[in-house]
């Protein structure tokens, strides 16, 4: 992490010297009121006024941990304060670091964490940490998604999902096996908390329970969705198709099923379509990873595919949807095949 360190006077610029040590690994800058320049552990900035950094603090560093009083950091994060996916972790230490608090972003920003390494070095240190979840060790789908590095849409759904969760009450997970078991082994899972659909059963869930979606598509409501990015795309097309009409396709899928295309990592074929110029120049063109995979690879997946006509010319089950599934990493086929006119498309993850 990139940590400012906050001082106001010259035992808190002494606390923050004394910090730095238990900091490696991070890069770290003082703020304080009387020495400039850089040494191996720090770089050091003087100011006039704690406002004057706050700018600079705020919109470039990942952390803030502030030597001073709590009451004095409350009121000059206060006209910073955005939202919870990108305020940055605010934390306050006592000058001899036993005590620290971490005060803003504990779980996205990462401020629970930074508190929890700092107390795991410095012997008596204690963390106050004051996020709900945490004290009573609960799961934190925030946490979740931060752990897998999946993004979350309609973030502020979080909050009625997390209060179920903490009143142990039930919140309605809808997502595909590997997610919810993903779900069930993460840290504070309790089981009495939380009910289970697949995409096939959502005529079984009750819409008056919270929520959360797991699933790489955008999904039009105002529930908390959560995201895994690895996404595969299979691919078929007729002989000579051009980039040009794989990029159309593509662009249109992604449209039509709620994906960016920052989500997707890798493209996946049969191997009779490795010498596909169009094909080729599409995937050079976006710089992605591209796998093709044999006759036999296809032919000893378990998995039933949509009727394809690659039976019939090639004989294997298809090419689109168990491409995607044998290149994805969680063996998932989210979206089974869509055609657009030459090209064939089906996602996994």
């Amino acid at each position: 992490m990139k940590i400012a360190i906050a001082t106001i006077n010259n035992p808190s610029l002494e606390a923050a010297k004394k910090l730095l040590p238990y900091l490696q690994g991070h890069e770290c800058h003082i703020f304080n009121k009387s020495e400039d320049g850089t040494t191996k552990e720090a770089a050091f900035h003087i100011f006039t006024k704690v406002d004057d950094i706050m700018p600079t603090a705020w919109a470039e560093f990942d952390a803030i941990i502030f030597l001073m009083a709590t009451g004095a950091v409350i009121r000059k994060i206060a006209p910073h304060l955005k939202d919870k996916a990108t305020d940055p972790a605010v934390l306050i230490m006592t000058l001899d670091l036993k005590r620290v608090i971490p005060l803003l972003s504990g779980h996205l920003g990462g401020a629970n964490e930074l508190a929890n390494e700092l107390c795991a070095k410095i012997e008596g240190c204690v963390n106050f940490v004051t996020t709900a979840s945490d004290q009573i060790k609960v799961l934190a789908f925030d946490m979740f998604a931060k752990k897998y590095g999946f993004t979350i849409s309609n973030l502020k759904s979080l909050a009625e999902v997390s209060n179920a969760i903490i009143n142990k009450k039930k919140v309605q997970v809808i997502s595909y096996p590997c997610m919810i078991e993903a779900v069930k082994e993460f840290e504070g899972y309790k089981e009495e908390n939380f009910s289970f659909f697949m995409p096939d059963d959502l005529g079984k869930w009750d819409k008056n329970i919270p929520t959360v979606y797991i699933t790489p598509q955008k999904l039009p409501n105002s529930a908390l969705q959560i995201h895994p990015q690895e996404i595969v795309l299979g691919l078929g097309m007729n002989r000579g198709t051009s980039a040009d009409e794989i990029d159309k396709a593509v662009t249109r899928f992604c449209f039509e099923h709620g994906i960016k295309k920052e989500q997707i990592t890798k493209l996946a074929s049969f191997s009779a379509k490795a010498d596909e110029k169009g094909l080729l120049q599409y995937v050079s063109n976006i710089n992605k990873e591209l796998e093709f995979f044999s006759e036999d690879a296809i032919n000893a997946l378990p998995e039933k595919f949509s009727p394809s006509q690659a039976t019939k010319f090639f004989n294997i089950k298809g090419v689109a949807e168990p491409a995607s599934l044998l290149a994805s990493k969680n063996r998932t086929l989210f979206l089974s095949k869509r055609i657009y006119g030459a090209v064939t498309i089906a996602a996994s993850f």
